[in-house]
């Protein structure tokens, strides 16, 4: 099994600070996610990643708004598999994913068995686009 990927920048520190503070509000992760070969869109270990994030997610009130695949990329070099748009409720909900016990144990044992590379970039939820 992979090592686990969670490595936290600086931007973590401000997550911290805004989850403990009055002005904590809904917030959009969208995941840049690779996969390990073979796995994406229909390898049991994407598969199993998902609907355990699909748990972890319902139980700290968060929510995948969309999914999408990625077909190429014909500027820059950062080689991905899907791009995901995650919602939280609140930054101290986001926090929140690593704190579920067995619940979140299972689903970064799947992350690092499913994905290769992630970047997550945290965007205000105010701007998502309404349908």
């Amino acid at each position: 099994m992979a090592a686990d990927q969670f490595v936290p920048t600086d931007d973590f520190a401000e997550i911290k600070a805004i989850a403990m503070s009055d002005d904590d509000g809904p917030v959009l992760m969208v995941n840049l996610n690779k996969y390990a070969e073979g796995e994406y869109p229909d390898g049991a270990a994407y598969k199993d990643y998902m609907a355990a994030l699909d748990i972890l997610l319902e139980r700290v009130g968060g929510k995948i708004l969309w999914r999408t695949p990625v077909l190429g990329q014909p500027i820059g070099s950062q080689p991905l598999d899907e791009i995901l748009g995650a919602w939280y409720p609140s930054h101290k909900s986001f926090l929140a994913l690593r704190e579920q016990g067995e619940v979140s144990d299972e689903n970064f044992r799947l992350r690092n068995l499913a994905v290769t590379a992630a970047v997550i970039h945290r965007c205000p939820e105010d701007r998502i686009p309404k349908a």
